[in-house]
């Protein structure tokens, strides 16, 4: 039998059995085995055997034989096509249920917050399967969670992180699992609501639209959120598309797509397998995981905005960044917002990275979501492009105006630079480019 890789059959095995119309019309497997046998004639009458000669016993006794091979045959078949139409089980440790029953932590109204939402219907599995454009079998194979496994749905790899000190582990999903979890994000994730000092990941919203509002300050604190993805565990991702208006069963299925768990590759016989090292969360990389974090952070940052307008402070997020300006009179209270942001950021299930928060004053570089915010000179942005970057780009564009190598950046690079300075810049960011457009 033709088996994908969680055991479950593949579409020629079950075209070669009944149809699951037949089995849902008996009732279940059981029933629709015994009609098939009865069908053929080798149901049990209940014979008493002390009643038959020696002959009539042997007869009896080959008949039962064959009807005990036929009925393993016909529930092998029978749930070959089960497990076509299915989920049947997810993983050890993952509760799941065929039935997509009502659960008595269901929010009251689960089709008007969906609507609330505007968010697909989905009101079981076979329906989130057909949206997906996925068999049963197929999205069973992207979600099922073992702790050690022979594959993966994802490429990893590490990066450096900003500040240099250790690596940031990448995990981007592969095709089949991109393509699912971008439909989630856009049909989905993405409609959920986010709090209005929320920057990152969002149309219309940038590192600009989260640095502008503290441009001019007299002292910028920025805050760091620890493990911030890996933070966001299988259950709170569950329990948001609960709240979004999702049963059970639905966001269960929903939350496997969009968690996995941290791996390390190990050798075993010459074959690599992918052992878990810590719980299901939101990998970085994944379409999915942005947006989940802002809806997620919804009450983390209307908490973060009550507190800097209790203090005098103003407040935005970028991603796992918090940063917090006082542009106001009088003494700043520094020490008593830093008290009062761990505490808060804890009590949300988040921890403050302690090494690094940031007080950056206005004698010295103000820089928020990599860009200048301090006073700037009249006739110049708000918030502005390192003049170190400019610099590199100018650079970049006179060596290739000359026919000099330089560092060997590409026509892609320079333009995503120029493109970069634009942002903020317009009129500086179009003389480069119109520079680089006219490069040989």
């Amino acid at each position: 039998m033709a088996t994908d890789n969680t055991g479950s059959p593949s579409p020629t095995t079950a075209e070669s059995g009944p149809a699951w119309a037949e089995i849902e019309a008996a009732g279940n497997i059981r029933n629709w085995v015994d009609a098939e046998l009865t069908r053929r004639g080798l149901s049990d009458e209940g014979v008493d055997t002390s009643t038959l000669s020696d002959k009539q016993r042997k007869t009896y006794k080959a008949k039962r034989e064959q009807e005990r091979k036929v009925r393993r045959e016909l529930m092998a078949r029978g749930w070959a096509v089960y497990r076509q139409h299915h989920l049947v089980h997810v993983g050890v440790g993952i509760w799941y249920h065929d039935t997509a029953d009502i659960d008595r932590w269901d929010i009251a109204d689960l089709d008007g917050r969906r609507a609330q939402n505007e968010l697909p219907e989905l009101q079981d599995v076979h329906a989130l399967a057909a949206a997906l454009g996925l068999t049963i079998p197929r999205l069973r194979w992207l979600i099922y969670h073992r702790e050690v496994d022979t594959g993966t749905h994802y490429h990893r790899w590490t990066v450096a992180k900003r500040s240099g000190k250790g690596l940031r582990l990448i995990s981007a999903p592969k095709p089949d699992l991109k393509r699912a979890q971008t439909w989630v994000a856009r049909n989905i994730s993405e409609h959920l609501p986010v709090h209005g000092a929320a920057h990152g990941f969002l149309a219309g919203r940038s590192t600009l639209s989260n640095a502008v509002p503290h441009a001019g300050a007299r002292v910028v604190i920025k805050f760091d959120i620890r493990d911030f993805y890996p933070t966001v565990s299988f259950r709170r991702v569950k329990g948001l598309f609960r709240k979004a208006g999702y049963g059970e069963q639905v966001a269960t299925v929903l939350a496997l797509l969009c968690t996995e768990c941290p791996r390390e590759e190990i050798d075993i016989g010459g074959r690599p397998h992918y052992v878990a090292t810590g719980p299901r969360s939101l990998p970085q990389g994944a379409p999915t995981s942005p947006s989940l974090t802002n809806t997620l952070c919804v009450r983390l940052d209307a908490r973060m905005t009550g507190l800097a307008r209790k203090l005098g402070f103003r407040y935005t997020r970028y991603a796992d960044d918090l940063t917090f300006s006082f542009h106001g009179e009088g003494k700043i209270p520094i020490a008593r917002l830093r008290r009062a942001v761990v505490d808060l950021v804890g009590a949300e299930g988040f921890v403050v990275h302690p090494d690094k928060t940031r007080v950056m004053r206005s004698g010295g570089r103000q820089r928020v979501t990599g860009l200048i915010v301090n006073s700037a000179p009249d006739g110049s942005p708000s918030a502005r492009v390192p003049r170190k970057l400019i610099r590199e780009l100018r650079a970049a564009i006179h060596n290739r105006e000359q026919g000099k190598p330089g560092r060997g950046e590409s026509l892609e690079q320079l333009r995503g630079w120029a493109a970069y300075i634009q942002m903020c810049d317009a009129a500086k960011g179009r003389a480069f480019m119109e520079r680089i457009n006219a490069l040989p």
